[in-house]
């Protein structure tokens, strides 16, 4: 093999003194010019052998364990004293006992070869929970979604609870009430109101809330039974399941005329909160609904106003065509809202919940 490559280095070393190129000479031995460069410092360095990086990751180096001393990790970890030890462990007390064997990394990576990495003690394996159910809604009142959130109270270390619950399709605020605790059974008053106000029939709806426990309490889920209702919940300590109901908070307590002091009394909090819900559902031209109010699209008026809205650009385009150097801007009804989506969903849509 070497003498093959001398004699590979010799011909194309004399192809090119005849003046021929170098790659050219390469192409006729069906090599590359690295590989060329490479087998001449191999013969400079006096390293002969493969000198690819394969070929160098397929040597054992030196300073490896031997399959004794692999036996022996093995044999350590499995002893009485050690068996519900972590190597974290193990290492400082061999240590205390005189006795080295390897790094706590060289004991991980024997004990993962021997398949025998896993949790010691009465620790439980980390669980996962799998990606709540995706819902899609094509109408109003097809997916509604809830959260809680504090409102400041005067007195320090005191809150009121916001119970509210949204429309994904619309973002129409359905129902709310403000508490000074959080309970199951105030949260099936506020649903059960709502579902009235709505007109909701049995197998129509689905809800999806957190993991609190108002939302999982008995009397909440005995509600939920009562009326038809698909419960949903996310996954815990994860926002991003419940999106709607964050984005709709955030509104909440990033508008202007969100209070600066602390609500002096429940009534306060009532108050404020009432205004805000009216001016949100009949105001407040909402981003991902193409800028109508929530209460338009809830009523399914937003159909003529996104018609109107494109005969009035179609027309400014058609009176000043040079302005334009493309289509109008797009006022199509969005047709389809999901909370959840599937993976090859997320993929074609990567932002499907917009800021409210």
């Amino acid at each position: 093999m070497e003498a093959d490559r001398q004699q590979a280095i010799d011909l194309i070393e004399e192809a090119v003194a005849a003046g021929a190129r170098c790659f050219r000479a390469c192409e006729v031995l069906e090599i590359d010019v690295r590989t060329l460069q490479r087998w001449k410092r191999a013969l400079r360095l006096a390293m002969p052998g493969d000198q690819r990086k394969a070929a160098a990751q397929a040597r054992t180096p030196s300073n490896a364990l031997t399959p004794l001393e692999r036996d022996e990790i093995v044999r350590v970890c499995n002893l009485p004293e050690y068996c519900s030890l972590a190597p974290t462990q193990i290492v400082p007390r061999l240590a205390d006992a005189g006795r080295y064997l390897a790094s706590e990394s060289s004991f991980y990576r024997v004990l993962r070869d021997a398949e025998q990495v896993n949790r010691r003690g009465a620790s439980e394996q980390p669980r996962t929970v799998p990606k709540p159910q995706g819902f899609c809604a094509t109408a109003p009142n097809q997916v509604w979604t809830w959260d809680i959130t504090f409102l400041a109270s005067s007195i320090r270390g005191q809150f009121y609870r916001l119970y509210m619950i949204e429309d994904i399709f619309s973002r129409k605020i359905v129902g709310w009430e403000v508490h000074a605790e959080e309970l199951a059974e105030h949260a099936s008053i506020l649903i059960g109101k709502a579902c009235l106000a709505e007109g909701i029939r049995l197998g129509q709806l689905a809800l999806h809330a957190d993991n609190g426990s108002p939302m999982k309490g008995a009397t909440m889920l005995a509600t939920l039974q009562r009326l038809g209702i698909v419960p949903s919940f996310s996954r815990p300590s994860v926002s991003d399941d419940n999106p709607y109901s964050e984005s709709l908070f955030r509104t909440l307590k990033y508008t202007p005329a969100y209070p600066r002091k602390p609500f002096e009394s429940i009534e306060a909090a009532r108050a404020w909160v009432y205004e805000f819900v009216t001016w949100y559902n009949n105001e407040h031209r909402h981003s991902a609904i193409k800028y109508v109010t929530p209460a338009q699209r809830h009523a399914g008026l937003d159909n003529k106003l996104l018609r109107q809205r494109k005969a009035v650009y179609e027309a400014a385009k058609a009176a000043h065509p040079q302005r334009w150097s493309g289509p109008t801007r797009d006022w199509e009804r969005t047709s389809e809202v999901w909370l959840n989506p599937p993976k090859e969903l997320c993929a074609e849509k990567p932002s499907l919940a917009k800021a409210a």
